[in-house]
């Protein structure tokens, strides 16, 4: 009996000692995605455009990065705002912890070279070496072009400084020790020609990082099965809860109804100048789907968006979009 006590003892101290061992190892070995690149970009003009362009209707980092209005359908962005960070991300929208946006502007990033700043953005691993939770979705950004993020970090750099001060996130247990297990090297793929509409919007597509908020997820984790099928659901804390659309081309439950035109005009509206989003009482329907920046995109790039949306497996799946608060 004591021989057997005594092995048993001997197996749970060593379970112990390689648990320890295993996490010791990802909290301090991990993430592993290699040096920041020693890389200066220029900021000629046409690099600065089209960062700007990027930053605000196709990756939308201004989105996050600034105050939106949930007052306002949309939540368009708080003018005096853009860039300085502060949005959380928390338990009660079911995040494992809090979650909040990095001040872009250059009183936040000044300390970062542009290689570090390439870094973060492609693989979510900071200055210091630690792992960003995938709020950004930086696993598509790193399929980007290179020149693409060096046209983003270009443009962030001449964003005006905002002094506004972010707090540290903080995430849950066991999300700690996962959160350095996330990042991955970037695997960079050249922008496609602006001639070959369906490469082009697949590129667009994942710019966009569409599949993060149209696909269905558990713990955090997309259920790619069903993959732009819609139906992630986003709780708000008025107490009501939202759900994705589906964007496969499914003829009753997703777009493949829709024209070309009338999935461009449905994002131009949203962005014309004489638009006002409409306001929003506490508790109504609102949506976090920045229309009012995807909407910016060019008709062109938007067509080719469409044209790669019509080309997934259609997924008939009936999404509620809104349930109110009880």
């Amino acid at each position: 009996m004591r021989k057997t006590l005594r092995v048993l003892a001997i197996i749970v101290l060593a379970i112990i000692v390689v648990a320890a061992g295993l996490l010791t190892y990802v909290k301090t070995a991990l993430p592993n995605v290699g040096r920041a690149p020693d890389l200066t970009v220029d900021r000629s003009p046409d690099r600065v455009a089209r960062g700007r362009y990027l930053a605000n209707y196709v990756t939308v980092c201004m989105d996050c990065h600034s105050s939106r209005d949930m007052g306002r359908l949309s939540g368009p962005l708080v003018p005096g705002t853009e860039g300085q960070g502060g949005e959380t991300f928390d338990r009660s929208l079911g995040f494992p912890g809090i979650f909040y946006a990095k001040n872009i502007t250059p009183a936040g990033i000044g300390r970062y070279t542009d290689g570090e700043l390439f870094r973060v953005i492609t693989t979510g691993v900071t200055k210091e070496g630690k792992a960003l939770f995938p709020v950004m979705p930086y696993a598509e950004y790193g399929k980007m072009d290179p020149e693409d993020i060096k046209c983003i970090i270009a443009y962030l750099r001449t964003l005006p400084s905002i002094d506004h001060s972010v707090p540290a996130s903080v995430a849950d247990f066991p999300m700690n020790f996962i959160l350095g297990t996330i990042p991955r090297k970037a695997d960079p793929h050249s922008a496609p020609a602006a001639g070959d509409t369906l490469a082009r919007g697949a590129y667009l597509l994942n710019a966009c990082a569409c599949i993060e908020c149209h696909t269905p997820a558990e713990k955090g984790q997309l259920d790619l099965s069903l993959a732009y099928s819609g139906g992630r659901e986003f709780k708000s804390p008025d107490g009501f809860i939202l759900r994705s659309a589906n964007i496969t081309p499914d003829m009753k439950s997703g777009i493949g109804a829709w024209t070309r035109d009338q999935f461009v005009s449905r994002f131009r509206a949203m962005a014309d100048s004489g638009y006002v989003p409409p306001a929003v009482k506490r508790g109504e329907f609102n949506t976090i789907m920045p229309w009012t920046r995807y909407g910016g995109m060019t008709r062109e790039d938007l067509a080719a968006i469409y044209a790669a949306l019509m080309r997934l497996k259609p997924t008939s799946r009936k999404v509620d979009i809104f349930t109110a608060a009880r």
